[in-house]
């Protein structure tokens, strides 16, 4: 059973009847330009054929009421008293009402059940999906109009204010504005939006390296605080203000990273060669690796093994860092065979199980019909 049939059918068991409003969203996985969404830059994400559902139906009155298949258990709360516990999955939605009542929309009440097949921790975007599906479902509810780059913002500030998670803007925008058959070039200062098609004949695989990271307790903020210190060194509001040209021998490694990583990203967007663009990817991984230091000795061993491989272009860790993703660009006529072998030489090295996807790029979070 699909995750969406699974979510129709536990909303039928826990409230005793169809739901009245389905919502998706998607989560994604960044094709090269990480970490730089925070330092305004550009990043080319795309979002994925794996998706958080929400089965629901509105309230009367200002409750919402979610239950979790993936944490087995229900939470409630009132949309005019909002109080934070930290670190419990409920905050994402909890943050999500706060964001959109600030910003002065009136809310109704719902509840319903979420399920999703984007793995946590992963680097996958699981926040966002979750976050974007909520933005769906309550403004299906409370009759809101849906312009995806704002709700975008909204669900970041949640996510920033709320949950404490300094997340740049990269990760919302492609859940909420995603489409079918495209990467998305965007542009994190002006959040101008511009639809990639893969290079030719490719596949993008997604590997899992069965490590995972936890972003509020990781390495995440320190390193947002050590680009905004070169930034302010330079004179300049964010990196995304100088060229490689303009760094000196001795900068800083992760001014260096993020500053190259905007300029690989642009090339990357502009070229259909798969062989170019895996060389972009490549390089992208080696200055996470060696400038950035995100990665992880697992992110590293999976990476290798992909480029090792028989029609892969390029691979490199994929989200924030630490444990998580790596992508491939592979040919799409060796994609099958790819997956097999990648999971066979990266289990022998790292003595874990990888989960290996061949992903579809996917519209962004939508209502969908019930049939």
């Amino acid at each position: 059973m699909s995750i969406r049939d699974t979510v129709i059918s536990a909303f039928q068991k826990e409230f005793g009847s169809r739901p009245h409003v389905l919502v998706r969203a998607p989560g994604r996985v960044n094709l090269i330009g990480e970490h730089t969404d925070y330092n305004e830059g550009f990043v080319l994400p795309m979002a994925i054929d794996r998706t958080t559902w929400i089965a629901l139906r509105p309230r009367t009155d200002e409750q919402v009421r979610l239950h979790s298949l993936a944490h087995g258990e229900t939470m409630t709360f009132s949309l005019s008293a909002l109080t934070k516990n930290h670190r419990h999955w409920a905050e994402y939605a909890k943050g999500v009402a706060w964001a959109l009542q600030q910003a002065g929309h009136r809310l109704c009440g719902w509840e319903g059940v979420v399920g999703s097949d984007v793995p946590i921790g992963a680097g996958l975007a699981s926040s966002a999906s979750f976050e974007l599906a909520v933005a769906r479902a309550f403004a299906a509810v409370s009759q809101l109009p849906w312009d995806p780059v704002g709700m975008a913002r909204l669900c970041q500030r949640a996510e920033n204010q709320w949950v404490g998670v300094n997340c740049g803007i990269m990760d919302q925008t492609i859940a909420a504005a995603g489409k079918a058959g495209h990467a998305l070039l965007i542009d994190c200062r002006s959040l101008d939006l511009q639809p990639v098609p893969l290079p030719t004949g490719c596949k993008v695989v997604v590997m899992d390296t069965a490590t995972r990271h936890g972003l509020v307790n990781s390495e995440y903020n320190q390193r947002r605080a050590e680009c905004e210190a070169v930034a302010r060194q330079f004179g300049v509001r964010a990196l995304r203000d100088l060229t490689p040209q303009q760094l000196p021998a001795n900068v800083s490694r992760r001014a260096r990273h993020v500053v190259t990583e905007i300029d690989r990203t642009l090339r990357a967007a502009q070229t259909r060669d798969p062989v170019e663009f895996g060389r972009l990817m490549n390089a992208s991984h080696d200055s996470l690796r060696d400038d950035f230091e995100v990665t992880n000795k697992e992110l590293n061993i999976m990476v290798e093994c992909a480029r090792a491989i028989r029609g892969c272009y390029g691979a490199r860790m994929t989200g924030a860092g630490f444990g998580g993703c790596a992508v491939a660009l592979v040919a799409a006529s060796a994609a099958d065979e790819f997956v097999h072998r990648v999971a066979e030489t990266y289990a022998a090295r790292s003595g874990l199980t990888p989960k290996i996807y061949i992903c579809t790029p996917s519209d962004g979070a939508s209502v969908e019909p019930l049939r």
